[in-house]
């Protein structure tokens, strides 16, 4: 069996398989209504990492986090990214990093999600145009001053990885990963290494065929969902992964939690590990 906690930043204890919330929508209506229904069963059911960021909803999403959880219980992690704003790009988005873009966002999260400090913050990309000690000496300052605990980065390399490292101390890196989608395992064997929590995105992702064949051949075997044997993948695959799959359905939510306990015996790992050859 894999272990159920980690200690991000050493110190933080979350249960591994948590829960990411860009998917809740957060108009007014019976959809926020059931949006704020997950979130509370997501931690009925013991979740204890929440992700969401300032580009989910603008603001909007942490709001809905906030309505729904606040106060927030014991040992429940609600994780959020500063980083990107909206634009008039086709898009509707820009990096933009600049220290006191980076301030403002975090300024207003604090704000959203009613606390006093974030615990874990994490850049949600490193701006090109924007020096890398600048955007994260302004969020060492901020840990400085008590309004953040910990700090993260996400879609970085190896290498931005390791210049990053050398200015602050990284608590946690979010890439997009999953059991067809390894793109980043030279990323998550450098995290594996210095101990920093990985928090893969899009961890369920769409297979081929061949793939999609033998993931539900193995789900068969276990009374399981190909979701939930991608998952339980992650779990085992290493230690320091911390998957946040998200949905706006309660039944697909306690499908994937439930994957916290499947156990995988060695013979499937080897022909889920293979799918990625």
């Amino acid at each position: 069996m894999t272990s159920a906690m980690f200690r991000i930043g050493g110190d933080l204890r979350v249960r591994r398989l948590g829960f990411g919330a860009m998917r809740l929508p957060s108009d007014p209506g019976p959809a926020r209504e059931a949006s704020l229904a997950v979130a509370r069963r997501a931690v009925e059911l013991g979740v204890t990492l929440i992700d969401t960021a300032h580009m989910y909803g603008w603001g909007a999403n942490e709001e809905l986090l906030a309505e729904a959880l606040y106060p927030y219980g014991d040992g429940l992690l609600v994780t959020t990214k500063v980083g990107v704003a909206q634009s008039a790009s086709p898009a509707g988005w820009r990096l933009d990093a600049r220290p006191d873009v980076l301030r403002g966002q975090v300024e207003h999260a604090l704000r959203r999600l009613r606390v006093e400090r974030i615990e874990l913050l994490q850049l949600h990309r490193i701006d090109p145009d924007v020096l890398l000690e600048d955007q994260l000496g302004a969020l060492r300052e901020l840990q400085t001053e008590g309004k953040v605990g910990r700090i993260g980065l996400s879609e970085v390399t190896v290498t931005e990885l390791d210049q990053a490292q050398q200015i602050v101390d990284i608590a946690s890196v979010q890439n997009r990963y999953s059991l067809l989608d390894r793109e980043h395992e030279p990323v998550l064997a450098a995290c594996e290494a210095a101990g920093i929590a990985f928090l893969p995105w899009r961890p369920v992702a769409m297979a081929t065929s061949d793939a999609s064949a033998e993931i539900a051949a193995v789900a068969a075997e276990l009374n399981a969902t190909p979701a939930q044997v991608s998952l339980a993948w992650l779990l085992h695959h290493s230690p320091v992964i911390l998957p946040i799959p998200g949905t706006s359905r309660i039944e697909h939510l306690e499908e994937n939690l439930a994957a916290a306990y499947l156990d995988l015996h060695p013979t499937l790992l080897d022909r889920l590990d293979r799918l990625a050859e």
